[in-house]
């Protein structure tokens, strides 16, 4: 979008435009004088206008999910940011002076009108201010005169009346500078008095409706088009209502067909509809979660499947969290050559052991980061994923060498297969180890000790499949099952006696499914 930007404000140069300003510095002192004097006006050459300006506000709505009314913690979002954006003197000044731009009539391409009321106004209450004053220093310092009480009277009215006016102006603008939107919004979300009232949502409105106005006075000053971007994120990790209370403010903004708001939502589908289907106030309104999403959202973009470049990337991008580990050394050394033996750099006072497990833990990410390495491909496209899987990964390996004493059958490598292995099929890994552990414990001196993991998964597939029902939801955490069978039974055939001992250090496996999975076998057995 930022490039967007730069070639349409290049492209309309070119064109002969004239270049655009902004409310800052010298420009300031303009805008404010357009600001009292002028009106704007919408002429066919602005409407004609290619170069736009993006305003990009981020919210993130777990940061207010705490309080009562998330949707207000949107708007008073928007406000804050949009009066950071101009400045607070020029959007003071527009709420006491300032008027919405109107059309123009034809094609005429003056954009400015003079406000005739308005100077009129001033020039009136300037012109009986000065009367006013003369009237009072006549009365005060002509010697004839000074006996006459009604004069100083007329003269002290005419000059107080005249010069409030003026006051009373000048302190409405220093009011809206001290007192900003989100000031005003707060006040009367914490008001329990109006808060009920059915004018609560019009007083937002009012506020909003100021700030469209605002913006549309600035894109005629600054020659170009504005666009208010609001990328809100968070939304599912939130309360149904508070959810539903988003997607009604997000309606009040977008209500006006001319408002300038652009809104990014990035939310998981399978989270949100559930919550919209849950809210009592969108009763009838979306008990299709599916298809109130489709009214809302006026350009679904599904985001593809992580390419492996991109996949690596995101790997690269958690592991360089990781400064405990010296990752950056490990980086441009792996850099320089590629598939190369990582040189270990211990920082000095660590222990031996220590450095070792920093071998292992170098030498398994580096397995990750490599793309000619199949482990690669099995790591998942979800950001929060990878960064799991790399905090896991030290972890799993230096209790793997605490328990092992270094003298392991496992390899780095493994055990970070192993870790993605729990991370993508929790599910059908439970069953499996839970198989595993029933067979062994059932028939004595019949230990599957020589079977492999997916050996043991094929014989106990058909009972699985039979707990569909209960075990549902945990079966929904589960990756795709042609890749955990090319996982097991091609790439990382994992024996019986390698998961034993790597059930032992795995951390990142919900123990509790395998035992609701050890009661569900143990009740279709009785």
């Amino acid at each position: 979008m930022r490039e967007e930007m730069a070639q349409r404000e290049a492209s309309e140069l070119l064109r002969g435009q004239r270049k655009p300003r902004s409310p800052y510095g010298w420009d300031l002192l303009v805008a404010l004088w357009l600001l009292a004097f002028y009106e704007p006006v919408v002429t066919e050459g602005h409407l004609r206008r290619k170069n736009l300006e993006f305003i990009f506000i981020r919210f993130s709505a777990w940061e207010f999910a705490g309080c009562d009314k998330l949707w207000a913690g949107l708007v008073t979002t928007l406000c804050h940011r949009v009066r950071q954006h101009f400045g607070a003197l020029p959007l003071s000044v527009f709420h006491v002076l300032g008027s919405r731009p109107r059309f123009a009539s034809g094609f005429s391409q003056r954009e400015w009108i003079l406000k005739t009321g308005t100077c009129l106004r001033l020039w009136g209450l300037l012109l009986l201010l000065g009367v006013g004053i003369a009237i009072l220093l006549v009365a005060l310092l002509v010697p004839g005169i000074k006996d006459h009480h009604a004069l100083k009277v007329v003269g002290s009215a005419v000059a107080s009346l005249s010069g409030s006016s003026l006051v009373l102006g000048a302190l409405s603008i220093l009011k809206n500078f001290l007192v900003s939107e989100k000031k005003k919004i707060e006040r009367l979300t914490n008001s329990e008095r109006f808060a009920g009232q059915l004018g609560f949502m019009s007083k937002i409105r009012e506020e909003v409706d100021v700030l469209v106005d605002f913006l549309a006075f600035m894109e005629v000053f600054e020659r170009r088009r504005l666009r208010v971007v609001l990328e809100i994120t968070g939304l599912d990790l939130c309360y149904p209502e508070k959810v539903a209370g988003v997607f009604n403010a997000m309606a009040t903004l977008l209500s006006d067909a001319e408002a300038p708001f652009i809104f990014l939502l990035a939310v998981d589908p399978s989270v949100i509809v559930p919550c919209l289907e849950q809210t009592g106030c969108m009763k009838g309104l979306a008990d299709n979660g599916y298809l109130y999403l489709n009214r809302a959202v006026s350009l679904p973009f599904s985001i593809p499947e992580t390419g492996a470049r991109s996949r690596l990337r995101s790997v690269e991008a958690a592991i360089r969290t990781r400064e405990d580990l010296m990752y950056r050394v490990i980086a441009g050394n792996m850099a320089k050559s590629r598939g190369h033996q990582t040189p270990l750099v211990a920082p000095p006072g660590w222990r031996e052991a220590d450095s070792e497990a920093v071998a292992w833990i170098h030498e398994a990410f580096r397995c990750l980061h490599d793309a000619s390495d199949v482990l690669s491909s099995y790591l998942p496209d979800n950001g929060a994923n990878v960064r799991r899987i790399v905090n896991t990964i030290p972890i799993t390996l230096r209790l793997l060498l605490h328990r092992s004493g270094g003298s392991g059958i496992l390899s780095p490598r493994a055990a970070a297969a192993w870790v993605v292995l729990a991370d993508r099929w929790p599910c059908r890994l439970s069953w499996t180890l839970q198989c595993l552990e029933d067979a062994g414990q059932s028939i004595p001196g019949a230990d599957p000790a020589g079977k492999s993991l997916w050996s043991i998964f094929q014989e106990h597939a058909g009972e699985l499949s039979a707990l569909r029902q209960p075990l549902g939801k945990v079966l929904s955490l589960d990756g795709d099952p042609e890749l955990f069978q090319a996982f097991l039974s091609r790439d990382f055939p994992f024996g019986a006696a390698e998961a034993r001992e790597l059930l032992g250090v795995t951390v990142n496996l919900d123990h509790s499914i395998r035992r609701q999975m050890g009661l569900l076998r143990a009740l279709d057995r009785l």
